[in-house]
């Protein structure tokens, strides 16, 4: 119990973990979906003039950004989908991005955090809010235009928007060139391509449409077989073979899958593909496909080649 604690004895962070164990009846009902956020002004205001020269990152985008940025020596933690570069790896590891570890967060005693747009969740935000940290999210959207102004964020974030506009340019110039590259191809010419992210249980858990695979895919020019519905969804066996798709693509890492190339291809409804008929299964490191970073030209023409066999180029 907290009864009866005494307060001068415990430290900043204490201090917050006991504060929101306290109210956090009264600040749950102000959490839930739907209901108006005290987090964003709160955080807004503490971030007029931020410290930062102790980071949290947290996002596999957001740290890879500040390492292109040559801005690492600030970091003091990451999350658990920061895993590039490998250098990343060796930071304390604060969590899940949307089960954050409040505690593992003050621990490292950060100055400010900066977190890719969906982290979470709310009450370890509530945790942070109390520690007067400075929290800065950074919107995530799934295309060339997202990826740039996710640069320019984390630039401004840290004070360095000189190195972020040429980081941006740079990377604008290489994601013109590869969607120009993928462009060309005829749409008739376009493979449908099923995003995987797990056959737990034997159950197909695909990627429709508003998500990181489904804008990769078409990014990389080629056609999302299962785009009629939002988000991620099991999917039936006849809506599998009502897919048709050429293509299966999944993640070499994370997202809970197991099966083997045979193994998927042996699945009732799978096995009446065009995709198991070549088993055309492409895998690809996650953080590289769908983390829209200042890495995704590349991805986009590996993906590309693996689709369709033809090499593309990086600008000179």
């Amino acid at each position: 119990m907290l009864t009866g604690l005494d307060f001068r004895r415990l430290r900043r962070w204490e201090l917050a973990l006991a504060a929101f164990a306290l109210s956090a009846p009264l600040l749950l009902p102000a959490l839930a979906p739907g209901s108006p956020s005290f987090l964003r002004p709160a955080m807004a205001e503490d971030m007029q003039q931020p410290d930062v020269s102790r980071v949290v990152s947290v996002g596999g985008a957001i740290t890879e950004i500040i390492y292109a940025l040559g801005e690492e020596n600030r970091l003091v933690g990451r999350d658990s989908t920061s895993t590039y570069p490998e250098a990343a790896t060796k930071l304390p590891d604060v969590g899940y991005m949307r089960q954050l570890a409040p505690e593992g967060i003050i621990a490292v005693n950060p100055t400010a955090i900066v977190a890719v747009e969906g982290s979470g969740p709310p009450e370890a935000l509530a945790v942070i809010k109390e520690a007067k940290i400075p929290f800065t999210s950074v919107p995530d959207t799934f295309d060339r235009n997202g990826i740039v102004a996710k640069i320019r964020a984390v630039g401004a974030f840290l004070g360095v928007k000189d190195k972020a506009e040429a980081l941006a340019q740079s990377v604008e110039k290489d994601l013109d060139a590869a969607l120009a590259d993928a462009a060309k191809r005829p749409e008739n010419e376009r493979k449908r391509v099923l995003f995987i992210l797990s056959t737990q249980s034997g159950k197909i858990l695909a990627s429709g449409t508003g998500t990181a695979a489904d804008g990769i895919i078409k990014l990389s020019g080629a056609i999302n077989a299962v785009g009629a519905f939002p988000g991620y969804k099991a999917l039936t066996d006849e809506a599998i073979i009502e897919a048709k798709p050429d293509v299966v693509l999944m993640m070499t890492r994370g997202g809970g899958e197991t099966a083997s190339t045979d193994e998927l291809f042996a699945m009732p409804a799978m096995s009446l593909t065009p995709a198991a008929k070549n088993k055309a299964l492409i895998r690809m490191d996650g953080l590289h496909l769908l983390g829209f970073g200042a890495r995704t030209a590349d991805a986009i023409r590996e993906l590309n080649t693996a689709i369709y066999g033809r090499k593309t180029h990086a600008p000179q």
